[in-house]
């Protein structure tokens, strides 16, 4: 049984096929710049150099197409046709409340996920296109929708509400949502396994940090607060958005600078977080570098990005009451040392204590390593995610109908025995 998984966002088509079976990623890619001109396709498979192939993509559609010809390609391919691919699992960033859990696609979860496509504009439409283009290059095998806001739909009414008229919610469905669930979904499950404790019996604050940021407070097993909130541009400093920021700024700046709804919210999205500190950066490799050749914006985006990540650990800390564990995953956790090194520190209090020398070696996206000496009472982790396989998972537990909700149902990376690929 193999699986084919897909991400769509706004510019890149992401994909990795899967041989359920044999418990291997067969291939894996990314189609860049779509709709934008110039695109082309990046195809890795174990074993074999690194494919890269020049292919204009003005659409989804096209980009859908170009992987399908890409895996049956009689040199470059692993299949001899798609009839081998069993079910296709795509991620939707937004399901609003409509959705808690992974869920077969038919017309009306279609129309669901475009009925909620206003809350999270930059992404659902994309990943709706997406949809709709793997429909048509793989008309008959099941399509399966995995949300990122499912996993966080366990939080209660006092956490996700925001005080404000409350016909707000009621008429536009304004709430706290929480996004990059799959991936808070799998390193808590992950670190309860190190733990050598059920989940639910684990109260972990996970930190995932990339170019988008967010973090989860996880009581016994289930979120009940993330940083993230209606969109993704409410929490932690982010590459290019702003995070928390005074909710009147935004009108002010509209009227100083006479900017439109649209200029203002690109410009939190797009233009703000570490590059709107620094004026030039996003990659935190390029800050760390110029931080330590003496730039003072890049130091300052440094110190501030640690300074309000350790925000989020002390005030999760006192909604969770007992810390058992703090988690740091995506391509910032887990590869710079210095940023979570800033946001550990002097945090005794709350029983972390940072091994400072086996912080500063972990740097590798391959394997799980605990960054706190033998004797903290908590324990911090650098745990490399992997949501592509709770993608998978999920699909297979949906065709085998055996799925339900994630806090009963057996993900293979919960067994103590489970060793990544």
């Amino acid at each position: 049984m193999d699986i084919l998984a897909l991400n769509c966002g706004s510019s890149s088509v992401k994909y990795q096929l899967f041989d359920w079976k044999k418990n291997v990623v067969i291939a894996k890619g990314m189609v860049e710049r779509v709709t934008i001109g110039d695109s082309y396709i990046i195809h890795e498979v174990p074993g074999r150099e690194t494919y890269r192939e020049e292919y204009e993509c003005p659409d989804h559609k096209t980009a859908v197409h170009l992987i399908v010809k890409i895996l049956t390609d009689k040199t470059y391919g692993v299949v001899a046709d798609m009839s081998q691919i069993s079910a296709v699992g795509h991620r939707v960033v937004h399901g609003g409340e409509k959705f808690t859990c992974s869920v077969l696609i038919n017309d009306a979860v279609l129309n669901a996920i475009k009925e909620v496509q206003h809350l999270a504009p930059l992404h659902n439409p994309p990943n709706i296109s997406g949809i709709e283009a793997a429909q048509i290059n793989l008309p008959d095998v099941p399509h399966i929708a995995i949300f990122d806001t499912a996993f966080h739909q366990t939080m209660p009414e006092h956490a996700y509400t925001y005080p404000v008229p409350q016909e707000w919610y009621e008429k536009h469905g304004v709430r706290r949502y929480g996004f990059h669930g799959t991936s808070h979904l799998y390193v808590s499950k992950r670190a309860a396994v190190l733990l050598q404790k059920n989940p639910k019996d684990c109260n972990i604050i996970t930190m995932h940090i990339g170019n988008g940021v967010s973090h989860a407070a996880i009581k016994n097993g289930i979120s009940i607060d993330t940083s993230m909130g209606l969109t993704p541009l409410e929490g932690a400093v982010m590459g290019t958005r702003c995070g928390d920021i005074d909710p009147a700024i935004p009108a002010f700046i509209m009227e100083r600078e006479n900017l439109s709804p649209k200029e203002i919210d690109s410009i939190l999205n797009k233009k703000s977080g570490i590059l709107g500190i620094t004026g030039e950066f996003t990659d935190r490799r390029d800050v760390i570098e110029a931080a330590e050749s003496g730039n003072e914006r890049c130091t300052l985006a440094l110190e501030i990005e640690g300074y309000r990540l350790k925000k989020y650990i002390g005030s999760y800390c006192a909604i969770l009451g007992r810390l058992d564990a703090v988690v740091f995953t995506a391509g910032v956790g887990e590869m710079a040392w210095l940023i979570r090194e800033k946001s550990l520190e002097n945090l005794e209090h709350i029983g972390i204590k940072l091994d400072k020398e086996k912080n500063r070696t972990t740097m590798t996206r391959k394997v799980e390593t605990t960054i706190t000496t033998p004797d903290s009472p908590v324990k911090v982790f650098v745990i490399p995610t992997d949501e592509e396989l709770v993608f998978t998972e999920d699909v297979v537990a949906i065709l085998e109908e055996t799925y339900t909700d994630h806090m009963n149902f057996k993900y293979s990376f919960t067994e103590r025995t489970f060793q990544r690929k």
